[in-house]
């Protein structure tokens, strides 16, 4: 299992996450919240509420709850302000991560990210110090079942897409990231909307960790997803089959 995007990160840990739906839709609210106040309620005028709104979706957020967010921003309803902050650091067997977070408290945030590396035998470094080992991409996310790979490639392409990667889960679309919204929209038009489009970080190069290292870094990651201020997590990690088939025991 490789460590390169924030998708494969999600459907990895998704039978988890199930368990913590209405922590997943805060954070999908708090996205929304903040993409409201930065331009239009309208998602048609508006290229990160349309991502957020995408997102929400995919993880089954109901379209109520999504409405509800969009007008309690829209209409001054919610009056909290959020710092979007990245941190960087490295998590055990030397695996560089990424964190973004949308905090209404950056002292706290700060903290418990902190708190989060050092208990399980990583550290925060300063900013720039990892990121320069990744590469900013847009991504787009669709089930397997809307287009068979040929297809979506040739389309993607046509789109202006940098590369497709077909899995068992789906599509993966990259792109640059200013062409997000534009090859996003040029997708829609013959494959519906996408599970995901986001902007995402995707490493230069993978860190083969030990069985050890793996369990303790997929430990970490998840009380990193599991903080309310944590908005993605990003890594370069790679777990071999053997050693995540005997972690899944």
């Amino acid at each position: 299992m490789a460590g390169h995007s924030q998708f494969k990160n999600i459907m990895y840990r998704k039978g988890a996450q199930d368990a913590k739906r209405a922590k997943i839709f805060a954070k999908h609210i708090r996205e929304i919240t903040v993409a409201c106040k930065e331009g239009a309620p309208d998602p048609d005028m508006n290229p990160r509420l349309r991502n957020a709104i995408a997102a929400a979706k995919a993880d089954n957020m109901p379209k109520d709850n999504i409405a509800r967010a969009i007008k309690k921003a829209a209409g001054g309803g919610d009056d909290t302000n959020y710092d979007e902050i990245r941190y960087e650091g490295y998590g055990p067997g030397g695996v560089a991560m990424i964190v973004e977070a949308l905090t209404d408290n950056r002292n706290r945030t700060a903290a418990e990210v902190r708190a989060a590396f050092s208990r399980h035998g990583g550290n925060l470094a300063e900013t720039g110090s990892v990121s320069f080992m990744f590469e900013r991409i847009g991504l787009i996310h669709f089930k397997d079942d809307v287009a068979d790979a040929d297809t979506m490639f040739e389309a993607a392409l046509e789109a202006g897409a940098v590369d497709v990667e077909t899995h068992e889960d789906g599509h993966t679309v990259t792109c640059a990231p200013d062409d997000l919204g534009a090859v996003r929209e040029s997708l829609e038009k013959q494959f519906g909307d996408p599970d995901r489009a986001q902007l995402d970080w995707k490493p230069q190069n993978t860190v083969v960790i030990d069985e050890q290292a793996a369990g303790t870094l997929i430990k970490l990651m998840d009380v990193l997803e599991d903080n309310d201020d944590v908005q993605r997590v990003a890594a370069n990690f790679d777990i071999p089959e053997d050693v995540m088939e005997r972690l899944s025991v």
